[in-house]
């Protein structure tokens, strides 16, 4: 891996685990509302001497509020808070007066975390049915292949919605995102599938194949050690390409009202608070998920484009 490579990696992994423990770096909860701080801009945070102080206005000039560091709240433990009546908003408030930067760690882990198990399943059903495929041949490669092209040519967007349209409007947020995440994974199988089913055509002739189904090797034996080990790369190519476009799908859907709403936290919610004018022209801030969604799409390119899979040639086989 090249220097871009693991300045993407690096990246990649500091964003999905700052999401991974988002209870401890926000200091509010998601849905927590500051009326008073209403469309408030970020928070001026100033160095006095060894002490990290927010600055709020107030009337007649400023208040300054020392930072807390590692302070348990009846939240939990945060990583950094300040004493009451001050407040902390680092990347500023909606127009609910709920915190954006704790807003944005906690819809981190459903937007990212969506398209990372959304595009994991993906490839897992189109491995399986991509071996399927492509060692047996035959009936199983007719139906796999025929199928695969009827989901290719449907539109996955409008899957996506119709199978949001089929659940209840006061549905639990768990059961709307584990819907779309069925759904997204199901869609997206035929690509992989396809890959898979190439490489597999290609790899049952290859002479050690050959030389183990004659000794005696089951099927099984055979499509562990010989067949699956050399798909393996391609398909984590696949799924790096196709986590942003399933972050993607789901920021899109939440945005125009479709998936999760509103309160729970997801990028696409917290983007359709930025969708009005006034937010637009006065409060830039709101802006920050889309900054976010577009650095992970980027880091995700630059980790394939890396060089990662040297010389991708098949492993020699004794």
């Amino acid at each position: 891996m090249n220097r871009r490579g693991k300045l993407a990696l690096g990246v990649l992994s500091a964003i999905h685990a700052a999401a991974g423990f988002a209870g401890f770096l926000a200091p509010y909860e998601p849905s927590t509302q500051h009326r008073e701080h209403a469309l408030a801009a970020p928070t001026r945070i100033v160095l006095r001497g060894l002490t990290v102080t927010a600055v709020l206005p107030a009337p007649g000039g400023t208040s300054e509020f020392p930072v807390r560091w590692l302070r348990r709240t009846e939240d939990g433990w945060h990583l950094f808070t300040v004493d009451e009546p001050g407040k902390i908003f680092l990347l500023g408030t909606d127009s609910l007066g709920r915190d954006q930067w704790s807003r944005l760690l906690h819809g981190a882990r459903i937007s990212l975390f969506s398209g990372v198990l959304a595009a994991l399943l993906a490839g897992l059903i189109g491995t399986v049915l991509g071996l399927l495929a492509g060692y047996y041949s035959g009936w199983c490669d007719r139906v796999v292949t025929q199928v695969g092209d009827i989901f290719l040519a449907l539109p996955w967007l409008y899957l996506l919605l119709g199978a949001r349209a089929a659940l209840p409007l006061d549905a639990s947020p768990l059961v709307v995102l584990s819907g779309l995440l069925a759904v997204m994974g199901i869609a997206g199988w035929p690509r992989p599938a396809r890959l898979v089913r190439g490489m597999a055509l290609s790899l049952r002739e290859r002479h050690y194949v050959m030389a183990a189904r004659g000794f005696g090797a089951g099927h099984t034996y055979i499509l562990t050690r010989h067949i699956l080990p050399p798909v393996w790369p391609a398909v984590a190519e696949f799924v790096c390409l196709a986590i942003p476009q399933f972050v993607m799908a789901e920021v899109t859907l939440s945005f125009l009202g479709l998936g999760l709403s509103e309160p729970a936290a997801s990028w696409g919610t917290m983007l359709a608070a930025f969708a009005r004018l006034d937010a637009m022209t006065g409060a830039p801030w709101l802006a920050a998920p889309a900054a976010a969604l577009a650095l992970v799409s980027l880091c995700y390119r630059g980790l394939l484009s890396s060089g990662t899979r040297r010389g991708g040639g098949e492993p020699e086989r004794g």
